[in-house]
């Protein structure tokens, strides 16, 4: 007969397990340990976004938290649980310790991210991407530089709408095409997601953890979508640096040559300033 008591041996077992839990909880969040984009035989191999955790569900595609049968010498796919449901989306880094994030949203678009990619390879710093998938579904080289580089690869929905306004299939179908246009091209989906106009509701945070993905917002934003000048820019970022801030600017969605040229001009300051400028990872 089927004893319905815990054994001190389970007991043990159910310990450790909610232990492990925990200790993923707490440390969610880490600055990456590379200080610059490192390049080897194995990491020729292994798209770099993959470094950042494991692939998450993607629709139409079979969930990589079962277990897959082996087929020739392929190991089967293993992903860390979903992410809770968060209610809001992270916006500072503290964990990160005197680091600071840059990101970049709406790309990629071949005229401006080139020259971004460049800036940022000078300095041998990486960065956030939040594509948008009907730029990125037409660019999947400028994808791939990004992940030679090992810059993070995130989703910024499809078609940059109002997601509050939309249905949740319509939510999902924005969020979900665009996973499958960066998996393709990466090997990998995206691990981070941001809202179009930094606009979050409830389905948004529920759809975007059932794809395995965690929000990132933004602590300072540049506005250079309103292209104030190249100086104003500057400023916003210089003045808005921190530890743990996560910085906000284009490489698309319009005339983006101040946010090119004042990238030039800020980040070296920042460096000579004693930031390190690193990418979030998920642990």
């Amino acid at each position: 007969m089927r004893s319905d008591h815990t054994g001190p041996e389970r007991r043990t077992l159910l310990r450790v397990a909610l232990g492990l839990g925990t200790a993923t909880a707490v440390h969610l969040i880490a600055a990456d340990p590379a200080s610059a984009p490192a390049r080897s035989a194995l990491a020729a191999k292994t798209p770099p976004t993959a470094a950042a955790g494991s692939p998450g569900h993607v629709r139409g595609r079979p969930s990589p938290y079962r277990l897959e049968p082996m087929t020739a010498h392929t190991p089967p796919r293993f992903g860390p649980a979903r992410p809770p449901v968060r209610v809001r989306p992270f916006e500072h880094l503290p964990e990160i310790g005197h680091s600071m994030v840059l990101s970049f949203d709406d790309g990629p678009d071949p005229l401006y991210t080139p020259d971004i990619l460049a800036t940022l390879r000078e300095h041998r710093v990486r960065a956030m991407f939040f594509v948008c998938g009907e730029m990125a579904d037409g660019n999947p080289d400028l994808l791939r530089e990004m992940a030679d580089d090992g810059h993070v690869v995130g989703n910024h929905s499809w078609s940059h709408p109002l997601i509050p306004k939309l249905s949740r299939p319509a939510i999902r179908e924005e969020l979900g095409r665009t996973s499958e246009v960066v998996d393709r091209a990466l090997g990998a989906p995206p691990l981070w997601y941001r809202a179009p106009y930094g606009a979050w509701n409830r389905n948004s945070f529920e759809i975007g953890a059932e794809l395995g993905m965690e929000p990132m917002a933004w602590t300072v934003d540049t506005l250079d979508w309103k292209t104030p000048g190249t100086g104003r820019i500057v400023r916003r970022v210089l003045d808005g640096a921190a530890p743990g801030v996560v910085v906000l600017s284009h490489d698309a969605g319009g005339d983006r040559s101040q946010s090119v040229a004042a990238l030039r001009r800020y980040l070296p300051r920042l460096l000579d300033s004693g930031y390190r400028i690193t990418v979030p990872r998920r642990l």
